[in-house]
């Protein structure tokens, strides 16, 4: 099997995971977060975030534009910032848009891994704006499936945490 449809394949799984999460929103809960603790997404803006935590951070990666991989930050956030604060971060208004974002994401991923190709991902290397070691790009791709994944568990808590009835088939795709 190919870096290429390994990549899909890992990808494919999260995105129906979240997907599935996705449905289980009660959209009267869009602005729920945590009571305790601070600098929580609501739920909303969690789903939100899912929606570009792959394909759309990947873009970066693969063409080096990061402007087009990330939102666009508020306009009172400073310069240096590479993460507005929860309060400010950008959020759906329904479960439909949402799951059409994180389809669009699906498929804007499958994409650039196609456009990456095998080489590149086996042998061209560079270290994230955000700082870290120089990786191959077949890990840099990589991690931002798992990027997904640790959102989509967070979303998978909060669920939990209103009481919704989601166990470990909800959290791997198989419910």
């Amino acid at each position: 099997m190919s870096l290429v449809e390994i990549l899909k394949q890992d990808a494919d799984g999260a995105y129906q995971a979240a997907a599935g999460l996705f449905k289980l929103v009660d959209e009267s809960n869009l602005d729920w977060k945590p009571e305790t603790g601070k600098n929580w997404m609501t739920v909303g803006q969690l789903m939100k975030h899912c929606t570009n935590a792959c394909g759309k951070v990947s873009i970066g990666f693969v063409t080096g534009d990061w402007n087009a991989a990330t939102d666009p930050k508020p306009d009172d956030a400073p310069a240096d910032e590479m993460m507005p604060p929860a309060e400010k971060m950008p959020t759906v208004s329904s479960t439909e848009e949402a799951l059409k974002l994180l389809e669009a994401d699906r498929k804007l991923a499958h994409e650039l891994f196609e456009k990456a190709g095998e080489e590149r991902l086996a042998n061209e290397k560079s270290a994230p704006p955000w700082g870290g070691p120089e990786r191959s790009l077949y890990q840099h791709l990589n991690e931002m499936i798992g990027h997904l994944n640790q959102h989509k568990g967070q979303l998978f808590y909060y669920l939990k945490l209103q009481g919704k009835d989601v166990n470990t088939m909800h959290m791997y795709g198989m419910a």
